[in-house]
C-alpha cells in the first residue's frame, strides 16, 4: 500500500530477466541444432507422463518424448547413450 492508503499494484522487479519462450524441441548438447543458449540459462522443469524428470538430455513435445542416459553406460566417443521415451512430454519454468 501507498502512504495515501490506496492499494497499488505490486511493480515487477527490475532486476527480473525476462524468460524466452521455451522451444518445442530443446537439447542440452552444444552440437546440437535444437540447443538455445538462452533458454538454458533459466531452471527448466519436464513433467513426462504427469511424473517430473531430472535427468533429461533432450525433449520434443510435439512428437511426445525425451532422450535420458541409459544408466551409465557411455558411447565410443564418451557421451551417455540414450534412450528414446515416448509419453506426454510438459516442459516449463521453475
Amino acid at each position: 500500500m501507498t502512504m495515501a492508503g490506496i492499494p497499488r499494484k505490486p511493480e515487477r522487479m527490475s532486476t527480473e530477466t525476462e524468460r524466452p519462450p521455451l522451444p518445442d524441441h530443446l537439447s542440452i548438447d552444444e552440437r546440437s541444432a535444437h540447443y538455445a543458449a538462452d533458454v538454458l540459462g533459466h531452471p527448466i522443469g519436464i513433467r513426462f507422463n504427469d511424473k517430473e524428470r531430472h535427468d533429461v538430455e533432450e525433449y520434443c513435445i510435439s512428437e511426445g518424448w525425451i532422450k535420458v542416459p541409459a544408466g551409465k553406460t557411455l558411447d565410443r566417443k564418451g557421451k551417455p547413450l540414450l534412450l528414446k521415451l515416448k509419453g506426454r512430454v510438459e516442459a516449463f519454468y521453475r
